[in-house]
């Protein structure tokens, strides 16, 4: 008996050898403390240790303070121009749409300017803008006669440019030929007189002998400085009276629309 409580000796046995047993096992503050310990760290770090050793190496792609440039590794800036294209010296918008305002301000002198001339590069360039906005003019002239004629200046104009671009082909030399663009660019451009013409019969009647001599005159104006053009891309010096006439038959039907 041990503290009011019977136990027979097996019992006091057993009880002493689980005491044994639990103590043991639990080992608690059982330590050597003069030897020298290396720390156990359990195998589910491994991953931690991995990636706490790569943040401490060096690294390259560091930020630099300048944000959205892209680091090469070696700490260069990359080349704007290691595309191949050269963005410093890259032309105008306008100028690669085919809008050349210089071309276009030369071309309107030399056919306002009968005695003027141009070169072989501003009348091989294929300008559209300048003939388009002299044709809307020529039609808004018109307007003003009460004459809602667009698609007949189209439809005339096109076929004409179709003619005469087939007619310049054949009339010139194996190593001169002109495109379709081009002649209806020169066509367009020349054809400036005979909306200032328009613009003049809205005010004034050109129906009697004086208004015949003047759109005669708006006449040969346009057919000259076309003729003149086509003679300087073409090199036919000495043709220009026969590239003239189907420009004349050309320039006619529009003056007789201006007219009446």
């Amino acid at each position: 008996m041990s503290n009011g409580f019977w136990m027979d000796d097996g019992q006091q046995q057993q009880g002493g050898w689980n005491t044994q047993t639990n103590q043991q096992d639990m080992g608690w503050g059982q330590f050597d403390y003069s030897q020298h310990q290396q720390p156990q760290q359990p195998a589910g770090n491994d991953y931690y240790q991995q990636n706490q050793q790569q943040y401490q190496q060096p690294q390259n792609n560091y930020y630099g303070g300048q944000m959205f440039m892209p680091n090469t590794g070696t700490g260069a800036l990359p080349n704007p121009a290691a595309d191949g294209e050269d963005y410093e010296n890259e032309p105008p918008l306008l100028e690669e749409l085919g809008i050349n305002f210089s071309h276009i301000k030369e071309k309107t002198i030399a056919v306002l300017n009968p005695t003027g001339s141009a070169t072989v590069e501003v009348i091989a360039d294929q300008d559209l803008a300048g003939p388009l906005v002299f044709c809307l003019l020529f039609g808004a002239a018109l307007l003003l006669h009460g004459k809602l004629s667009f698609g007949f200046i189209y439809g005339v104009g096109g076929l004409g440019c179709v003619g005469i671009y087939a007619l310049m082909n054949l009339m010139a030399t194996d190593e001169k030929n002109i495109s379709f663009t081009c002649t209806a660019s020169v066509l367009g451009y020349c054809l400036l007189p005979m909306a200032l013409l328009s613009i003049v019969t809205a005010v004034l009647s050109f129906k009697g002998i004086v208004g015949y001599l003047i759109s005669s005159l708006a006449v040969l104006w346009c057919s000259s400085a076309s003729s003149k053009l086509f003679v300087i891309a073409l090199s036919m010096d000495h043709q220009r009276l026969l590239v003239a006439y189907p420009c004349v038959l050309l320039y006619s039907v529009f003056a007789l629309l201006a007219i009446f």
